[in-house]
């Protein structure tokens, strides 16, 4: 092997290490924002949750006062779109990175130059499933929340229709993703 791919791979290696470390911390966050009155979405923010309902990615976004309240309203739906956006980005990644480190990944050819191009392709793909499910204002602050919301079951739905995804990855999404899902959602009783 030459020495490039075996710091690369080293190198990969430990950033698997660092988020996997963080995403078990026992350590608690609070992310309540202590806007009194506003649903508990708006005070916890993005998350990734497991209810009794599902597995769901929640994206919460805002947008302050802009003259027009049409325009305030799709601003914060489209925050929130980016929201989920962001967070199942950053979970294909760690399913990606978990993927490479079981050792599959090098019998099916995956690279990591391809890791990149294929979870920005699928979290475009799943966008379309985002569906805005409420919105908030603050009155007080004249700021409208809106909270979007993606289930797991729809992200793998359309996964399976995705042909330009790497099999050996889609296969390990397919036997592993909710396990690692799992692992870093928030448990709530819904």
């Amino acid at each position: 092997m030459d020495t490039r791919f075996q710091w690369s791979r080293g190198f990969s290696l430990l950033i698997l290490l660092a988020l996997l470390a963080a995403c078990s911390s026992k350590t608690t966050v609070e992310s309540d924002l202590g806007i009194k009155g506003a649903p508990d979405w708006v005070n916890e923010g993005t998350n990734i949750l497991k209810t009794k309902n599902g597995r769901l990615f929640h994206g919460v976004g805002s947008a302050p006062p802009l003259g027009d309240f049409s325009l305030q309203t799709s601003t914060a739906d489209n925050r929130a779109r980016a929201e989920v956006a962001r967070i199942l980005s950053s979970y294909m990644e760690i399913v990606s990175r978990d993927y490479i480190a079981s050792g599959k990944a090098d019998e099916a050819g995956f690279t990591e130059q391809s890791v990149s191009r294929q979870i920005d392709n699928i979290t475009k793909i799943n966008l379309t499933g985002v569906r805005i499910i409420g919105h908030w204002r603050d009155k007080k602050m004249d700021t409208v929340y809106a909270i979007a919301e993606l289930d797991m079951n729809q992200v793998k739905k359309t996964l399976e229709g995705v042909e330009a995804m790497n099999s050996g990855l889609k296969n390990y999404m397919d036997t592993s993703g909710g396990k690692i899902f799992d692992r870093i959602a928030t448990k709530r009783e819904e």
